[in-house]
Formats: C-alpha cells, structure tokens, sequence
C-alpha cells in the first residue's frame, strides 16, 4: 500500500524476534502456529552483506527462520558472527521482539525522512536481491524499524 508518510509503505511485512536458540524456538514456534518447522538460514558475512553496525564495517552474521503468516512474516534471528543490532539485543533484552519491517522503495530517501524525525541508523547490510536498514525508533515510537528494498 502506497504511504504519503516517510515511507513509501505502510504495510507491515515481517515482525523480527532475535533468540539464544534458533532450533528451540522454531520447534515451539511452529507448535504454536501448527506449521511445518521452517528450515535456518545462514546470513553471507561482511565481505558479501558489506554489513556496517554503528558507523562500523563488522562481520555481523546470524541464523534466521521465517514463518509466513500472511501478509507478515514472522522471522527469529539468533546471532552469530561479529556486533549487530540483532547482538546487542539479545544481550540487553534475552529473547525479545528486535523490530517491526516494511518493504519500502527509496532506501536513503527513506532513512533521511525518518533521520529528520530523530530516528538513528544502527545498522545496515545488502542480502541477494535487495539492502536492508535498521533505525532506531524506540524513544519515539517504541521500536526499531526495518526498511526492506528489493531490486
């Protein structure tokens, strides 16, 4: 759906938990929802993803599993690999809800829109077939937000 807001979606496509134990929480997960066990991917590191946390270029990897639930995924992500946001919550939160994402065209454009509004850029990083932003949001909305872009 098209947003005159400062993205150019207001759809929510994905709801990100990060986790100690990928395996363990995708049993339980797909209890929960009585779906299959989804299988875990492995993220490329840095030398691929060219990932940067907080200013600096890090090997930030993780484990990921999605659960397609509609029009929004839900996707656990266990750390590994160098800092990351994903790490840094874990470690201040345990196992916890890390962000809320939406598939946006315009990715810089996108991140200045909501730079003006306070928000920080904690991390970002490419993936096969698009780039992907962390901004920081909690002080003013209660969340992190995860900008998507395909190509």
């Amino acid at each position: 759906m098209e947003s005159n807001g400062a993205l150019s979606s207001n759809v929510v496509v994905q709801v990100g938990i990060v986790v100690r134990d990928i395996d363990r929480a995708r049993e339980v997960f797909s209890k929960v929802l009585g779906v299959p066990v989804p299988d875990v991917i492995e993220t490329a590191g840095q030398e691929t993803a060219h990932t940067v946390y907080r200013g600096q270029p890090t090997d930030a990897r993780a484990k990921l599993a999605f659960f397609h639930t509609g029009t929004c995924a839900i996707e656990l992500i266990e750390p590994i690999g160098g800092p990351s946001t994903w790490r840094e919550q874990l470690e201040n939160h345990g196992n916890s809800i890390h962000h809320i994402a939406f598939q946006i065209r315009g990715m810089d454009g996108a991140i200045r829109s909501l730079k003006a509004l306070g928000a920080e850029t904690v991390q970002r990083g490419d993936y096969t077939g698009g780039r992907y932003a962390y901004v920081d949001m909690t002080d003013a909305v209660g969340a992190v937000l995860e900008l998507l872009e395909n190509d």
